[in-house]
């Protein structure tokens, strides 16, 4: 959520950001929001100031024996009148809050300004596609070819974009994830988390998902009328750790990872990658997650972004990383890398992890502070990004990894996970 003050302070300067953005702020409606605060909080400080100055006068009507009911009964209609303007602002200050939970964040000053992904800057490219001698498959024939990726049977369960994975493709696709938790918290520092897969409202509010996205998300009815809502991706829960919390500042940055699936409803995207593993309604991924003091918060975003890469880097899968721009980002994001793999099945670089730094947009939701240098309450940075998606990881490696024979080569980095297993061969 955008800073309040910061919108009364210079709401023009702030709309031609959110421009950028592809979002029109309604600054009439603000505006006019805001007048009915101001009058409200004036007569309201006027009406306190006079029941205060009522006490005054009753107290002194008391001590010489005169008649306090006249005063009494004008107090009383003060009194109403005060509780009816407390309700009057908590309503404009409601209708402010709700207009703010829908405004996304404010790029930063180094995002591009551009409309779609074809404005988005490639920052670096590492690898080099394999020259493979004959024709590539996509993974979607690859696994069929193995007998051991199945969307038949999952439509069967459960529906259209599931998935259904066996033998040592299960077996891949579980090690792919271990191996990502293993580098992350060995060698990158990060503390390893499990956490909920249902979460509440508050938390979908806290990150960004709720009240927009709403349509996007899986919910479950409980028996006392509320719901809860399975998760879009870890970076809900985890970052959610620190709400309504105030961190030590030696503590910062916090870092967690998390595996976990995740879920969702892919509402508009329908015709969009329905074919294999690339858009599911659920998959896995590992997450990382940042609770940053705002001076490091972008030298931190390179870091985490550089963890993710790492990962591909040991997997020899050939990926670029590039920076969203201002109309293709997120909508808590104020600047995004994407990384993007390579998959020969498809001729194309796809995209397999995003990393943003959200600066105050979340904590300022979510209430979540440090102490600052002064001992003061500060709000954070959170930051997050996948490390990696595990089912596009998948992807990646039976694309790159696939044999003329219809066979898969193990990684080398993952065969320690595979019980030393170095090819995924073809039923005969």
């Amino acid at each position: 959520m955008l800073d309040l003050q910061l919108l009364r302070t210079d709401v023009e300067s702030v709309a031609s950001r959110l421009a950028a953005r592809s979002f029109t702020l309604d600054v009439d409606r603000f505006k006019a929001l805001e007048t009915r605060r101001k009058e409200q909080q004036v007569q309201l400080q006027e009406l306190q100031s006079a029941r205060n100055q009522f006490s005054k006068r009753i107290g002194q009507a008391k001590a010489k024996g005169e008649d306090i009911a006249p005063l009494m009964a004008e107090s009383e209609q003060s009194n109403t009148r005060l509780a009816d303007l407390e309700k009057q602002l908590a309503a404009i200050q409601s209708q402010l809050q709700e207009m703010l939970l829908v405004v996304p964040n404010l790029p930063h000053d180094s995002v591009p300004v551009g409309k779609s992904a074809d404005d988005n800057v490639e920052v670096r490219k590492v690898g080099v596609p394999r020259s493979l001698d004959f024709q590539p498959r996509d993974h979607t024939d690859i696994g069929a070819g193995l007998g051991l990726l199945d969307f038949e049977t999952a439509g069967k369960i459960s529906g259209a974009r599931f998935a259904l994975m066996k033998g040592p493709l299960a077996r891949l696709h579980r090690a792919i994830a271990q191996f990502m938790l293993d580098v992350h918290t060995e060698e990158h520092g990060y503390t390893e988390v499990y956490v909920p897969y249902l979460v509440n409202a508050a938390s979908m509010r806290g990150t960004g998902q709720l009240p927009k996205f709403e349509e996007d998300l899986f919910s479950v009815a409980r028996g006392d009328g509320d719901k809860l809502y399975l998760i879009p991706t870890a970076e809900v829960p985890v970052t959610n750790i620190v709400r309504d919390e105030i961190v030590a500042l030696d503590r910062l940055p916090l870092k967690f990872v998390c595996h976990s699936p995740c879920f969702r409803s892919e509402a508009g995207s329908y015709g969009k990658d329905t074919r294999g593993m690339i858009r599911q309604h659920q998959f896995d991924k590992v997450e990382l997650v940042q609770i940053a003091h705002p001076s490091r918060s972008y030298e931190l975003l390179e870091e985490l972004t550089g963890h993710a890469e790492t990962i591909l880097k040991r997997l020899e899968l050939p990926f670029r990383t590039i920076v969203l721009c201002t109309g293709d980002m997120g909508f808590s994001a104020a600047k995004t890398y994407d990384i993007e793999v390579w998959l020969p099945g498809q001729s194309a670089y796809r995209e397999i992890s995003s990393c943003s730094n959200f600066e105050a947009f979340q904590a300022r939701r979510m209430q979540a502070r440090f102490r600052n240098e002064k001992g003061k309450p500060e709000l954070a940075h959170t930051l997050n990004g996948s490390g990696l998606a595990v089912g596009r990881t998948l992807v990646a490696i039976l694309e790159n990894y696939q044999r003329a024979d219809g066979g898969v080569d193990v990684p080398v980095a993952l065969r320690p996970y595979m019980g030393g297993l170095e090819t995924i061969t073809p039923p005969k």
